[in-house]
């Protein structure tokens, strides 16, 4: 205790305070009610002086010392007993028995205050049981950033003195919870571009009217928006936005053993070499089905630059005749948007249509050259694989109620791929760019 000594005139200003009880020239008792509401506004982030003068009490003439030293003694008192523990033990001679008998009304009044003692101590453990629970329920399996704000919630609810316990509770770090006090502003800046970032990342996801990855999103918002974000920051944001672009299913022919090279129509010369780096020379084509409609279904024929990825011819047709395949040439050959080389040809599979005998022919007079897949083997024709595999996760040929809207969709589609797709194996580039690029290059 501060050895500081009050006066006649201190002590007599001292005893018209309603929250002390008794004053001597040495010490001070205080009301055990007075203790409970220092208890309870020391925990909700009170200073013990903000506390003393709010009732009545001069700091300077009692001196900081003894205020210091009365919080620090009721904390541990309320630490290890709770609120019974703030009882003056002076009062009741620690239990024993009187040297009178007590009065009936003196009996009352002292079991009304052991009444009012403990069922101020059960409504404060009940507040923090409360609390606790919350706590525990909502902070499983949750990211640190997030159990720091369950404790910022629990403090702003009149439990500031219990953050050391909270973050124990929650197994964090104090040091990472005031961090995240402090780093606020920051954290609201990030949120905010996260939030510019995200609008921007949706747009570009459905640029053109169909979905994208997250490489596709990177190239098209690095072109179309001239904005740079890398490829964790997309698929970050992507999730939040819960933006998924289509997913092919398996090709089950992927998991059949390589074939023999026996019974080829003709040779296999490109041999998988499909980046050749010259545009109009190596040729894939070939054939898939469309369902649309009433149970109808329409077939596609195209032909694709192996160098570039454009398409560069399609034929769309009900029937699945020799003239589907053939029809595909003569667009090829009246086509102006690129010019074939001389040596170019033709490579497919070993279908029906490309081993027919008018099939070839009609390549010989056109000056192409041709080349077949081994037989059963996809991977040898993989980039025209490929590309109807993306096209029939963005065309939905069955919601298609007739042929001319499923041929819209389809030239819809193509013209998009060409010009406005950005591929990451072509420089970042669309098919149409990258056809240029080599021409411009040569």
């Amino acid at each position: 205790m501060s050895k500081k000594h009050f006066n006649q005139n201190e002590r007599e200003r001292l005893t018209l305070n309603p929250h002390v009880l008794r004053v001597s020239e040495k010490s001070i008792t205080y009301a055990d009610e007075f203790k409970r509401l220092f208890i309870d506004q020391y925990m909700s982030g009170q200073t013990p002086r903000e506390i003393f003068e709010a009732h009545g009490f001069d700091v300077e003439m009692l001196g900081m010392k003894r205020v210091e030293q009365c919080a620090d003694r009721w904390k541990k008192a309320y630490e290890k007993e709770g609120i019974t523990g703030l009882a003056d033990s002076r009062k009741e001679a620690a239990l024993r028995s009187s040297k009178r008998p007590l009065s009936s009304e003196e009996i009352i009044a002292k079991q009304e205050a052991k009444i009012k003692l403990l069922e101020a101590q059960l409504a404060y453990v009940k507040k923090l049981d409360k609390n606790e629970r919350r706590l525990l329920a909502n902070g499983q399996n949750l990211h640190k950033s997030d159990c720091f704000e369950l404790i910022q919630n629990a403090v702003e609810h009149g439990l500031a003195r219990m953050t050391r316990y909270f973050c124990q509770l929650l197994g964090v770090s104090r040091s990472g919870y005031y961090n995240y006090l402090k780093s606020s502003d920051k954290r609201l800046a990030r949120i905010k571009a996260d939030e510019q970032a995200g609008a921007l990342i949706k747009k570009a996801f459905n640029r053109r009217g169909f979905k994208k990855g997250s490489r596709s999103i990177k190239m098209t918002l690095e072109n179309d928006y001239h904005t740079v974000y890398n490829l964790k920051r997309i698929r970050r944001l992507m999730r939040n936005l819960n933006l998924v672009c289509p997913h092919r299913k398996a090709n089950p022919y992927r998991r059949m053993a390589k074939a023999t090279q026996e019974h080829r129509t003709l040779e296999n010369t490109l041999q998988r070499d499909f980046k050749k780096g010259i545009p109009g020379l190596v040729l894939l084509t070939d054939i898939t089905y469309l369902p649309y409609g009433n149970s109808q279904t329409a077939y596609l024929s195209t032909i694709l630059d192996a160098s570039t990825g454009e398409l560069v011819a399609h034929n769309l047709s009900t029937t699945f005749h020799l003239p589907l395949a053939m029809d595909t040439i003569e667009l090829l050959i009246r086509q102006r948007r690129l010019t074939l080389h001389q040596e170019a040809f033709i490579h497919s599979d070993q279908g029906g249509h490309y081993t027919s005998p008018t099939y070839q022919k009609l390549l010989k007079d056109k000056g192409l050259g041709q080349s077949m897949s081994r037989r059963g083997n996809c991977w040898d024709n993989a980039p025209q694989e490929s590309f109807y595999g993306h096209m029939k996760d963005h065309v939905k040929s069955r919601k298609c109620k007739s042929f001319a809207e499923l041929e819209r969709e389809i030239n819809r589609y193509i013209h998009y791929y060409n010009n406005f797709r950005y591929q990451w194996g072509l420089k970042k580039m669309t098919p149409v760019q990258y056809r240029n690029h080599l021409l411009s290059a040569a």
